[in-house]
């Protein structure tokens, strides 16, 4: 089974309101994309040799480009349609979407067209509400929205 790790960044903002980061999938299987697409920052991880935290916070940073600080509010484990596990924690940030700088993986594109061509991880990373995100996040994910919202 298949073991992610990952960051919600969120803020508040100057009305009280809480907001979070999310993230598109880039390449080009998730271009047109939108509702139910959408995740938070994570990547996959071996416990045998790193901890889920740590993992967490650097996929964030390969990802996103983002800086990230303590403390992190654990959000506990989620399980996604496709089985995978997601270990997630929640920190407060303030990133500029624009500011976003992924890193990069290779497939081979249009397929059996024998040439590679590289995508970024993430195309695309949006300041959203809480309800706002909802309809974009994983379906799986909404649980760490909600956890999120009772622990703030």
């Amino acid at each position: 089974m298949k073991k992610s790790a990952g960051l919600l960044m969120y803020r508040r903002t100057d009305g009280g309101s809480l907001e979070v980061l999310i993230a598109h999938p880039g390449g080009p299987y998730w271009r047109g994309k939108d509702e139910g697409a959408w995740t938070i920052p994570k990547g996959e991880y071996d416990e045998t040799e790193e901890d889920p935290l740590a993992a967490a916070i650097r996929e964030f940073g390969e990802e996103t480009g983002f800086a990230v600080s303590p403390p992190f509010l654990p959000l506990g484990v989620i399980v996604q349609k496709s089985g995978k596990r997601i270990t997630a924690w929640a920190f407060a940030g303030d990133g500029d979407p624009a500011q976003l700088r992924s890193n990069t993986f290779e497939i081979e594109w249009p397929p059996r067209s024998g040439r590679m061509r590289s995508f970024p991880e993430i195309d695309r990373v949006e300041w959203l509400s809480l309800d706002a995100a909802r309809p974009k996040i994983n379906p799986a994910q909404c649980v760490l929205l909600d956890r999120l919202a009772l622990a703030c």
